[in-house]
């Protein structure tokens, strides 16, 4: 008898990631996405080699390659007077962990993920469709899927909902925990590379450290665009992934930032997220019924792994699925039992990233003391990061 397909809920990263992943091994996937469809949005994010490794394995090296930058270093320099802290070369990833380091548009590496699951066997991609409820049928799962005009039932031999920060899934499966205002927000632009001052050196990723808070840059799009991200401390906050951002706020904000100023001059538009951040979900999985990605476990940008993560728990559910690929339930509980600890190092993480990126003075003196010590070794404090392979 032919198993089911399993649903994904979620054509984002981790959702078309999952869906290659599980195809690969086999699996018919169901693929839905409330939205109708895939538009450009975000900016920049950073491929470090847990993830790579993956998308490589998946056959998408030469379609990243296109259009993925790597960098020549990791720099870390004071916001406000450019001092040069430490420089940690990235040119040895591939030999130190197996995979390269690189920079991409976000839009760019969600087309390379949606043109293979198109060009995918055993993948459906439906529009417009949502998870409004499961039951337990004797023929496998049957969930209601809802549209902008109907419901509809389908059968599915496993569910995962890889939907987001606030995950509609989550809601069905009966978590309705909230995430809550992480206090940041995201500032976030390109400019041609052409426009850019060969001061800001844009061929190298850069973190600019400062009280009011940080900003972040590096090449993307083949290296014709440099990505420039800025968070700054936040009181107010407003859902969804952008909104049209007011430039002369950030010039206050960041008014001390003289050497900053010009690229934050020439931005001709910002788009603007509010952050958000959650305590740790104390469960991922519910039966055959399980979570990946910001729908499990949001991460603040402070270490750059939220996409990463999501095609970590994408890859590990395919494996684990393809050792019990009858008993799915089972495959899941194994899923967050390897998972949670993993995740809640990252979140951890993260956070105390935040704290340290934005220390006042006179304790930034010491952070900074600290910086330059390490100095190339700066990276070794991530080999269980990014040293991180799938085991099977």
């Amino acid at each position: 008898m032919t198993r089911p397909p399993i649903l994904i809920s979620g054509a984002g990263i981790g959702g078309l990631t999952a869906a290659l992943c599980l195809a690969s091994r086999g699996f018919r996937v169901s693929l839905i996405e409330k939205r109708t469809k895939l538009e450009e949005v975000g900016a920049g994010l950073q491929l470090s080699p847990n993830a790579s490794q993956i998308l490589i394995g998946l056959g998408l090296g030469k379609s990243l390659s296109r259009v993925a930058c790597s960098p020549l270093s990791l720099d870390v320099r004071r916001g406000q007077n450019f001092d040069l802290l430490a420089r940690a070369s990235l040119s040895d990833m591939q030999n130190r962990y197996g995979a390269p380091y690189c920079v991409v548009h976000r839009a760019d590496l969600q087309q390379i993920l949606l043109d293979h699951v198109r060009g995918t066997a055993g993948i459906t991609l439906q529009f417009g469709r949502t998870v409004s409820a499961i039951s337990q049928n004797p023929e496998g799962l049957e969930v209601t899927l809802t549209g902008t005009s109907q419901q509809e039932l389908i059968i599915a031999h496993a569910v995962i909902g890889a939907d987001g920060l606030h995950s509609d899934m989550a809601k069905v499966m009966g978590d309705t925990s909230i995430a809550k205002p992480s206090g940041y927000q995201a500032w976030r632009g390109t400019l041609p590379m052409g426009k850019i001052n060969p001061v800001y050196e844009p061929q190298r990723t850069t973190i600019y450290l400062g009280t009011q808070g940080h900003a972040v840059t590096y090449p993307i799009h083949g290296g014709e665009q440099f990505n420039i991200v800025l968070v700054t401390r936040e009181k107010s906050h407003e859902t969804g992934w952008s909104r049209m951002g007011d430039a002369s706020k950030l010039h206050q904000t960041l008014k001390n930032w003289k050497p900053l100023l010009p690229l934050i001059h020439h931005m001709p538009q910002w788009q603007v997220w509010s952050l958000y951040d959650r305590a740790p979900r104390q469960r991922w999985s519910y039966g055959p019924v399980t979570l990946l990605g910001d729908a499990a476990h949001p991460v603040l940008p402070f270490l750059a792994q939220g996409a990463a993560l999501a095609i970590e728990d994408a890859a590990t559910l395919a494996l684990l699925l393809s050792q019990t690929p009858d008993h799915p339930a089972q495959a899941f509980a194994l899923y967050q039992q390897s998972r949670i600890p993993r995740a809640t190092r990252v979140q951890e993480t993260a956070r105390k990233n935040g704290s340290i990126y934005h220390m006042p003075f006179p304790l930034s003196l010491a952070r900074d003391l600290v910086i330059r010590r390490k100095n190339d070794l700066l990276l070794a404090d991530y080999d269980w990061l990014y040293g991180w392979s799938l085991q099977g």
